[in-house]
């Protein structure tokens, strides 16, 4: 769905027909994103602004009206749209309170799902603030992969952000975070990396999606094969780990996880492949 907004940006907001009579809808948060993770494309086009609560709520107002006969009752909510939620946090808390309040659209916390790329202050402001689940885009084991692949990761290193999980979800009972990592072949992939997991989640409660890279125009990254990611997803469920595989759905449509937006003449910048995956990245199948 695209909305064109009163100052003439354009956002776009994902329905997701899912199995068992659950169907989600990804909304924005922002136009364009600051983060700039070199596996997104939104984050290809830079930050044009934040969008107001209203903005956010809009989305999922709009997809429940005029999608539930189409599809079937809207019954989650993921902030995984364009944008990184938690740059945008007052909007952000405030639509997700709204979403779950019995007065607004009356979602459960559990079926409502705030992700970010990691930006820990903010991160601890949200668990305070908001009842509502957590997802975090964790995309690497190592800082020197994560500060390539994400940015945020040279500010708020991965040691930091994993212990401030365990610090703040030791208070939350019963309580989850969603751990995402979209596979890019020859760059976190391998036996290694899956090991490296097991080792970093220790103490965290936590669930785990295996996603599917989805390309893009401009894209120098490849998604890793379906075979090497059930190994690594075997690694993972051998040592007790919670995890999922996550096909890619809307990726013919450029409406894919990673796929939002239209970035404009002027781009947020590429950065330098590590010498150690040069090769690795050619090789890819």
């Amino acid at each position: 769905i695209l909305f064109n907004l009163e100052d003439g940006l354009i956002i776009e907001t994902v329905v997701i027909p899912c199995d068992r009579g659950r169907t989600t809808v990804c909304v924005s948060s922002q136009v364009g994103c600051a983060m700039n993770c070199q596996f997104c494309y939104t984050g290809r086009m830079g930050l044009k602004r934040h969008l107001t609560a209203a903005e956010i709520v809009e989305q999922a107002v709009f997809a429940r009206r005029l999608l539930t006969s189409e599809v079937g009752l809207i019954t989650n909510v993921v902030f995984m749209g364009m944008g990184e939620p938690l740059h945008n946090i007052d909007n952000v808390i405030k639509a997700a309170n709204i979403m779950v309040h019995e007065q607004g659209l009356h979602f459960s916390p559990r079926k409502v799902t705030v992700s970010t790329s990691g930006l820990v202050p903010q991160l601890k402001r949200f668990l305070n603030e908001c009842n509502c689940a957590l997802a975090v885009s964790l995309n690497a084991t190592t800082d020197e992969v994560r500060n390539w692949i994400m940015p945020i990761n040279r500010k708020y290193k991965l040691g930091l952000l994993l212990q401030t999980l365990r610090e703040e979800l030791r208070c939350k009972h019963k309580y989850k975070v969603l751990f995402e990592y979209v596979m890019l072949a020859g760059v976190n992939d391998s036996i290694e990396d899956a090991k490296r997991i097991v080792d970093l989640v220790q103490g965290i409660p936590c669930k785990i999606n295996l996603i599917s890279f989805n390309p893009h125009c401009g894209s120098q990254f490849r998604p890793t094969c379906k075979e090497k990611m059930i190994g690594f997803r075997n690694v993972l469920a051998e040592s007790g780990l919670t995890v999922f595989l996550r096909l890619s759905r809307g990726d013919d449509q450029m409406a894919a996880c990673g796929q939002l937006g239209k970035p404009g003449i002027v781009q947020a910048p590429l950065l330098r492949v590590p010498d150690r995956f040069q090769m690795a990245m050619e090789l890819c199948p």
